[in-house]
């Protein structure tokens, strides 16, 4: 299997996505995050991985004339290929105010209406790890407090985010899309793939994809960013995407701490506060309480999280959703982490 393909489903499990029996949304623009998503979507149906109803949908909001109809006709040509059903949507977009916000505000609302004619609780978009770090970087920039630095999540309801983005209640008005459930706007990509790896993984494969030419007008603010500023802060850190998004993510889980469906703190679930705690119970947590348990655990086992760094809790973390058994983790001061018949099992290393 591919590593693309690998890392894909691999999240796929952390986010707690269907494998069976659904219908799932996916938004295709033709470019190569989005194409990539559904390549690697497709890859795991035909291997039997999924069992799902895939939806390719694409809306063309008519900004660039022959371009825009372009980019509608190669998405058709690559659903017709991989047969794979598709949902084509139209529009004209407000060019008064903000254009960007314009065009997502249709696209999301396109992407609403087809999830609820489908009755579909999934739809994915394919941002990545580069546009979180855009996104951290333009909330910086605006001055945002913790919750705007925590960029986007990676699974919200999709009501919850039009509404963030139009600046309105959460609570759905009469005749709303949404009268009773929501979908899920998920970005399975965002944790793990940089744009560099979308564009390999289509041409690996032999899939041209297109290019956004509105990508290199500078009137926007983000395309300025990516072009200016991320490439002159990379010489300071070569790594500056995943560190910001990194960030973000960091930020996210100081913003959100676990709590239920009431908003109110969710009870410890059985397992979790022992001193070997279940891998079952780990798993069916979502990312953020994942993380934050587990360095509430490795504190309480080592002492301290001294040296204890996100990489060493990402690494717990793979142990925990690897399929082999037996695997170890080894941390700073001396001490590792394994897992043994279906438990996490943390051991300080003497040293003589």
């Amino acid at each position: 299997m591919h590593k693309f393909v690998l890392n894909l489903i691999t999240e796929w499990r952390k986010l707690g996505l269907p494998f069976a029996g659904e219908t799932i949304v996916v938004a295709v623009s033709g470019g190569a995050d989005s194409l990539s998503l559904l390549l690697a979507v497709d890859n795991l149906r035909v291997k039997k991985k999924l069992d799902l109803r895939v939806i390719a949908t694409h809306f063309n909001h008519k900004l660039r004339g022959r371009d825009s109809d372009a980019d509608e006709e190669f998405v058709k040509r690559i659903a017709s290929e991989r047969g794979t059903e598709l949902a084509i949507g139209h529009g004209t977009i407000q060019t008064e105010g903000n254009l960007e916000q314009n065009a997502r505000n249709a696209r999301y609302k396109f992407l609403a209406e087809t999830a609820e004619r489908l009755n579909s609780r999934w739809v994915l978009t394919a941002h990545t790890m580069n546009d979180q770090a855009e996104t951290f970087l333009l909330n910086l920039i605006r001055g945002s407090g913790p919750d705007g630095l925590a960029g986007m999540r990676p699974i919200r309801e999709l009501r919850q985010e039009t509404n963030d983005r139009a600046g309105k209640i959460e609570q759905p008005p009469p005749g709303s899309l949404f009268p009773v459930v929501s979908p899920f706007l998920v970005r399975p990509l965002l944790a793990w793939a940089r744009r560099e790896d979308t564009e390999n993984f289509c041409r690996e494969l032999g899939v041209e994809f297109r290019y956004d030419t509105m990508n290199e007008d500078m009137s926007f603010k983000r395309v300025r960013v990516r072009k200016m500023l991320l490439p002159m802060l990379k010489e300071f850190n070569p790594k500056i995407i995943e560190t910001f998004a990194r960030t973000a993510e960091l930020m996210r889980y100081k913003s959100e701490p676990p709590a239920s469906a009431g908003g109110q703190e969710t009870p410890e679930r059985p397992g979790l506060t022992a001193d070997e705690p279940s891998i079952r119970d780990l798993r069916s947590l979502e990312q953020a309480e994942l993380r934050q348990r587990l360095r509430s655990w490795l504190k309480d086992r080592r002492g301290s999280l001294r040296s204890v760094g996100l990489k060493h809790i990402e690494a717990v973390e793979r142990l925990i959703f690897s399929t082999k058994s037996g695997r170890t983790i080894e941390l700073p001061g001396f001490g590792r982490v394994h897992k043994e018949n279906g438990r996490l099992r943390f051991e300080n290393i003497k040293v003589d």
